[in-house]
């Protein structure tokens, strides 16, 4: 894979690789799944936290490419939002146990917390279905990268992927038949397409690069996705069959993480067109273009409320990664949190009234929600008492 420019490599990389990795050791993701992995990406125990790096052919120091989530990350509603799914690593760097990422699933208010998955290596990136009555997800509980699906109370897994390469799931179709997925099987990562119980897999691109985080339109006749073109990541659309391919944003600098308004007719990406990140609205039909944000540092992240009025994401324009919402036409900024700690991965309650992300305050990270006029600010996750077990169980005081 050729290395994207700048920090693009951190958008595409943190989102679709974990590993198992114990104290000190660095092991490779993004391999083959046969024989020794390439060293495309890796990821390094260091200092406490999870570390993504890139290598270099050039033998220099190899790219840090930005912290993975540790602790309770990446919080998803359940299509009624009553429950919200995540990935944790409630057993970090404690001595004597495993040390990984697992499935769990609670109520909106946090109560009735049950762990999905219990295995020795990675899963994660959960993902609801849309009547809710299953999730898929990222393992490497048999060794490569897979996607498996399971009912929402963690029974009937099934193992949906078996390739050389790894799989990553994007999400469901509208009508919850198939499932969309990236995949490195022949090399370079494509987008691919399969039944919801794992058949009938195709294959939707074949670009020069690599393409990465799909999703499907509202209507489920589109596809928007990242792809590298001539050196720098654009954001695509696509009918559902790979055909009438469009690059929508034909940037020289890199256009990122396309998001669909619940219209289907708009999808807000990140830019570093104009220096830094920044959250633009592109028109699908017209190609007009909004710029949403405008600060000196970064706005990456962006979420649609689901009246496709407002955008929420997270912004470092106070040097510090907090949580924002603005309307779609970029007016009405406000700033929801203001903390020590920084935010990430706001998603929206599917009635519109809580935002919930995650958020490293204290040393650790939880999951917390929020209205969207910044009140009523909760935390919803916490292992305090889970902590003090394992660490009592390994005779830590």
């Amino acid at each position: 894979m050729k290395a994207p420019r700048g920090r693009w490599a951190v958008g595409l990389c943190a989102i679709i690789i974990l590993a198992g990795i114990s104290a000190g050791t660095l092991l490779t993701a993004c391999g083959t799944g046969a024989g020794p992995p390439d060293t495309l990406v890796f990821i390094s125990r260091k200092n406490g936290g999870y570390t993504i790096r890139m290598p270099r052919t050039d033998n220099q120091k190899p790219l840090e490419l930005g912290p993975v989530l540790r602790w309770d990350a990446s919080p998803v509603w359940s299509p009624d939002g009553s429950r919200i799914a995540f990935y944790a690593d409630r057993r970090f760097n404690l001595p004597n146990t495993d040390d990984n990422v697992d499935v769990y699933v609670m109520g909106s208010d946090g109560t009735e917390l049950t762990r999905l998955t219990d295995e020795r290596r990675e899963d994660a990136f959960p993902i609801w279905s849309p009547d809710g009555s299953r999730l898929i997800f990222y393992s490497q509980r048999d060794g490569g990268g897979e996607i498996y699906s399971m009912r929402s109370d963690g029974t009937d897994l099934r193992r949906l992927t078996n390739s050389p390469g790894v799989d990553i799931p994007y999400g469901y179709s509208p009508d919850g038949q198939e499932v969309l997925f990236g995949s490195n099987a022949r090399g370079s990562f494509d987008i691919y397409v399969m039944k919801s119980d794992g058949s009938r897999r195709t294959r939707l691109t074949s670009m020069p690069g690599d393409e990465f985080n799909a999703a499907f339109s509202p209507d489920g006749r589109r596809i928007a996705f990242e792809g590298v073109w001539d050196d720098s990541f654009d954001v695509f659309v696509m009918d559902d069959d790979g055909g009438n391919r469009v690059n929508l944003t034909v940037s020289a600098l890199g256009d990122v993480s396309p998001a669909w308004a619940p219209d289907g007719n708009r999808l807000a990406f990140v830019s570093n067109r104009d220096a830094d990140s920044e959250i633009y609205v592109i028109d699908t039909a017209y190609s007009d273009l909004v710029r949403v944000t405008e600060a000196s540092r970064d706005d990456v992240s962006p979420a649609w409320s689901p009246d496709g009025t407002r955008i929420a994401f997270i912004s470092n324009r106070a040097f510090n990664a907090e949580l924002f919402v603005a309307n779609a036409d970029g007016s009405g900024q406000r700033r929801l949190t203001s903390d020590d700690g920084w935010e990430a991965g706001p998603s929206w309650s599917p009635d519109g009234s809580r935002i919930a992300f995650s958020s490293f305050r204290g040393g650790r990270r939880d999951i917390y929600v929020i209205q969207p006029d910044g009140t009523a600010l909760t935390r919803l996750t916490t292992d305090d008492e889970g902590l003090a077990a394992d660490l009592s169980s390994v005779g830590v005081d």
